[in-house]
C-alpha cells in the first residue's frame, strides 16, 4: 500500500458547531493521536480523503502536511460517516513511525469454487495481522477451491504476505462450508393448486 500526501489545517473550533463549519468548508474533521503524544485536532480536505479512502480503505498511510509546519504518518482508526449523505463527519487518525509494527484488521477474500451443491458461508471478513505499518496488504486471500461440505477455512489456511504475522486465533473460522438447500420444483398443478384461494367456510 503506497503512502498518500495530503494537506491539513490545525483545528482551533471544536464541539458540534466548530466541526459543522469544518465541513461546510469542503474538509473532514480529524484528530491525531498515538505515541504518547498530545491529540492533535486537524482538517483533511474532504474530497481528497474520501478519494484515497475509496482506494485504500482502513490500510491506508497517509503522509500528512500540516500547515503549521510540522508531518505525520497515521493510519485511519475509525471513521464516522454520515449514512443519508455519505459523507464523513469525523476521523481518528494513529500516528505511526516508518518500521513500526502494528496490528490492523485487514479484510479477507475468497477465492476458488467450492464443490458443487455447496453453500459457502463468509463468518470473518478481515483477519487481525501485525504488520510494518507502512506496508500493509490491502487485502488477504483464503482459498475455498474445491472443497466439500462440512469443510471449514480457519485463519491459518489464510495466505500472508512476507512480513505479515498473524495476530488473530489461528482456530478463528474465516469461511464454512455447508450442503445447499434446493428447493424442489413443484409441478405446474401441484403450483396452481397450492396458490388458490381455500373455498369460504359455508355460513350456518
Amino acid at each position: 500500500m503506497s503512502e498518500v500526501k495530503i494537506s491539513a489545517e490545525p483545528r482551533t473550533e471544536f464541539g458540534k458547531g466548530g466541526a459543522r463549519r469544518t465541513r461546510r468548508a469542503g474538509k473532514v474533521p480529524a484528530v491525531l493521536y498515538g505515541h504518547g503524544e498530545k491529540p492533535r485536532h486537524i482538517a483533511l480536505p474532504a474530497r481528497e480523503f474520501a478519494a484515497a479512502i475509496r482506494h485504500g480503505g482502513m490500510t491506508q498511510v497517509f503522509n500528512i502536511e500540516i500547515s503549521d509546519g510540522s508531518a505525520a504518518l497515521a493510519l485511519p482508526k475509525a471513521i464516522q460517516r454520515d449514512p443519508i449523505k455519505d459523507t464523513f463527519d469525523h476521523v481518528d487518525l494513529l500516528v505511526v513511525r516508518r518500521g513500526e509494527k502494528v496490528t490492523v484488521d485487514i479484510p479477507v477474500q475468497l477465492t476458488g469454487e467450492a464443490a458443487r451443491d455447496t453453500l459457502v458461508m463468509h463468518e470473518s471478513t478481515t483477519l487481525a495481522v501485525l504488520a510494518d505499518a507502512t506496508r500493509l496488504p490491502d487485502h488477504l486471500e483464503a482459498s475455498i477451491e474445491g472443497l466439500e461440505a462440512g469443510s471449514h477455512v480457519t485463519a491459518a489456511d489464510v495466505k500472508l504476505p512476507a512480513g505479515v504475522e498473524l495476530a488473530a486465533d489461528s482456530e478463528l473460522v474465516i469461511a464454512v462450508v455447508t450442503t445447499a438447500q434446493i428447493q424442489p420444483v413443484a409441478a405446474e398443478g401441484e403450483e396452481a393448486a397450492a396458490e388458490a384461494p381455500a373455498p369460504a367456510a359455508a355460513e350456518a
